[in-house]
């Protein structure tokens, strides 16, 4: 897609991270952007941000975890613009611990998140990007932990190698039935978000019994160093200017 002005693009956890930097990059290249993040005030926050500096951006709140949420803002989108023709499957959540000491709840929630929140975005968006017949473009944001794997994030690698497996087949079945719909999927290495501060986001009804309880010090000492690691990783921005260029050259990875 060489032509990005114009066009209407929509990013999941676009409220901070690499959202809110693809959404920012979106808006540069003279796209209207729709907005969607369940943090609703870091939201609305963002939606202020771009439009004082001259973008066409609306915002949604949504949990990526409902599909009945993702379908909305899919209508909310085609209502508010006519039109979807980049979508961001970004929004994500990571949890550690000891792989047979999380609970359900945690498993529930990140693969809620990471993983069915971008089936159910590839479920209401792609139809609509078909039935339009024009140039459209899908980014899954997996992670390079979705290539490889790391030690008290099982869990999260567990979402981010099933967001690569989705990605590498929607990209074939779209291919082989001629469609204008492309595929990439986003493997950044570590970089400078809120990530580590996922629980900010976790709904009532996913959190533990025990999470009101103090962390054990293990995990906090975990969590520092997680934290840590976080804040030296690439620039957002920077991730987000490679999204771009894969849109414009159709690049998977």
């Amino acid at each position: 897609m060489k032509e990005l002005k114009g066009k209407v693009a929509v990013v999941t956890g676009a409220a901070s991270g690499i959202g809110r930097a693809m959404a920012g990059r979106f808006a540069a290249e003279g796209m209207k952007v729709v907005l969607a993040d369940l943090e609703e005030d870091a939201l609305k926050r963002t939606e202020r941000e771009l439009k004082a500096a001259g973008a066409a951006v609306t915002a949604k709140r949504t949990d990526v975890s409902r599909s009945e949420d993702v379908e909305a803002l899919a209508r909310f989108t085609v209502d508010t613009f006519g039109a979807v023709h980049v979508l961001c499957n970004n929004a994500g959540v990571g949890v550690g611990g000891v792989t047979w000491q999380n609970t359900l709840k945690d498993w529930e929630w990140v693969l809620g998140v990471n993983l069915w929140g971008v089936i159910h975005g590839i479920r209401a968006f792609v139809p609509v990007m078909l039935e339009q017949g024009d140039e459209c473009h899908v980014v899954n944001t997996a992670s390079g932990s979705g290539l490889h794997t790391r030690p008290w994030l099982a869990m999260y690698c567990a979402s981010k190698h099933a967001v690569v497996a989705l990605s590498e087949s929607l990209y074939h079945e779209l291919a082989l039935t001629g469609s204008k719909v492309k595929v990439s999927v986003l493997c950044p290495a570590v970089v400078n978000t809120r990530i580590g501060e996922s629980e900010r986001n976790r709904p009532v009804d996913a959190r533990n019994e025990e999470a009101a309880g103090v962390p054990s010090q293990q995990m906090q000492v975990m969590e520092q160093a997680f934290r840590a690691l976080l804040a030296k990783g690439l620039p957002a921005e920077e991730v987000a200017e490679h999204v771009v260029e894969a849109v414009r050259e159709e690049r998977f990875y």
